[in-house]
């Protein structure tokens, strides 16, 4: 089915990742500023700025300034439909953050420049090194004074475990950051620094051009310049089946809130990161192309609309396209049911879809027939595995 093929292709699903406060939440926001999904971006924590982050819908993380649980984003950029999955970092929610990913095919990882890599970013590495799952590298609050950019990559290889390859470059950091250098496209996008909209951007041609004098001034072009030269003498060529084999991590620099560096890292994104890929269930590997739908729920989230009290599963699509209304079979219970309502997601926003492909996220109403890891086929008996279930951590005595 050519129609199929080309929805698949066109999908990408990722979660971003990292520890609590280096900037996933805010990165989210300039990405769905890009893809055209919202007209001004909300802050997380701001007095000024009183629109909050689309992804922090519920109360509490609106109060606390932190996500408290994976919120779903789906928009178009381009000619892509991209799902973003934006975690919680605080230790407590990571269970849910170890679920999603179950249900992504690429990582974007956040590092604060400031504090380098941290507790809960080695974890969630690992998680990912488990998988092969491709991993993208952020470092945000460039315009915070803080390392040395080559001091960060080398921390990134030590800690990460994995190889690196930054594909754009700041122009100083701190008080005195003025923009990012695209390496992997060879070229420059300053933009003017707004928090909350897309600004108009300055091109230019090539590494020797003038304009890059003019727009930065000599003493930080002829910085630049000797760089990017030491970048290239020192990494590989970027390849991109190392990246997609999970052996290779392109870095990209920036600053979410200034909306520095963003662009960059969803223009490259979109063209190297990996369409849905074939899920292992115990029966066999299940191909995104097949014709038969299936999927399997990787969370329930509980009074979603504060009027009525609902339960929502979550289902990632993995195979052939799923229908409003079409009979399917839930493998657990041998029930045949029929979802006349399934949601497509904009954080807390649902509207309804008819139909939905691989690598896309449904919310289907639950009224208790759900458990976290159950599938559901068009009567194939199908069971994925892989999903990690936990004891409880915290036990308490009064």
């Amino acid at each position: 089915m050519a129609g199929l093929n080309d929805e698949i292709n066109r999908r990408r699903t990722f979660a971003i990742i990292s520890h609590p406060d280096a900037g996933k939440t805010t990165l989210t926001e300039k990405l769905l500023l890009f893809g055209g999904a919202i007209h001004v971006a909300g802050a997380v924590k701001s007095n000024k700025i009183k629109k909050t982050a689309t992804s922090d819908w519920m109360e509490i993380e609106k109060q606390r300034g932190i996500s408290v649980a994976t919120s779903v984003m789906g928009f178009n950029y381009g000619d892509y439909k991209i799902n973003i999955l934006d975690t919680p970092g605080h230790q407590d929610f990571a269970e849910d953050t170890y679920r999603t990913l179950t249900a992504v095919d690429s990582v974007i990882i956040v590092v604060d420049v400031a504090k380098g890599v941290e507790q809960q970013t080695r974890k969630l590495m690992e998680v990912c090194r488990m998988r092969n799952t491709p991993v993208i590298i952020f470092v945000n609050k460039l315009d915070r004074e803080g390392r040395d950019p080559f001091d960060i990559l080398d921390e990134l290889e030590a800690e990460l475990k994995i190889s690196v390859r930054p594909l754009s470059w700041p122009i100083n950091i701190g008080a005195k950051f003025k923009g990012v250098y695209n390496i992997y496209e060879n070229s420059l996008d300053l933009f003017t620094p707004s928090k909350t909209q897309v600004t108009e951007r300055v091109e230019i041609d090539s590494i020797d051009d003038s304009r890059i004098d003019e727009a930065v001034g000599e003493k930080d072009a002829a910085k630049l310049r000797d760089d990017l030269e030491l970048i290239e003498g020192v990494y590989p060529e970027f390849s991109t089946e190392d990246y997609l084999a999970g052996k290779v991590a392109p870095v990209f620099f920036g600053s979410a809130l200034n909306t520095f560096g963003v662009k960059e890292l969803l223009d490259c994104f979109v063209k190297i990161a990996p369409s849905p890929r074939p899920v292992s269930a115990l029966e066999r590997t299940v191909a995104p192309s097949e014709d038969a739908f299936s999927g399997f729920v990787f969370k329930i989230h509980a009074n979603m609309d504060p009027n009525h009290r609902s339960c929502i599963a979550f289902v990632k699509v993995c195979s052939g396209r799923f229908e409003r209304n079409a009979p399917y079979r839930h493998v657990r219970s041998g029930k045949i049911m029929r979802f006349a309502a399934p949601t497509a997601f904009m954080a807390q926003k649902k509207s309804v879809v008819d139909e939905a492909y691989p690598g896309d996220i449904v919310g289907i109403p639950d009224t208790g027939n759900f458990k976290i890891g159950d599938t559901v086929t068009q009567g194939e008996e199908l069971h994925y595995r892989g999903l990690p279930s936990f004891s409880p951590e915290m036990f308490k005595y009064i």
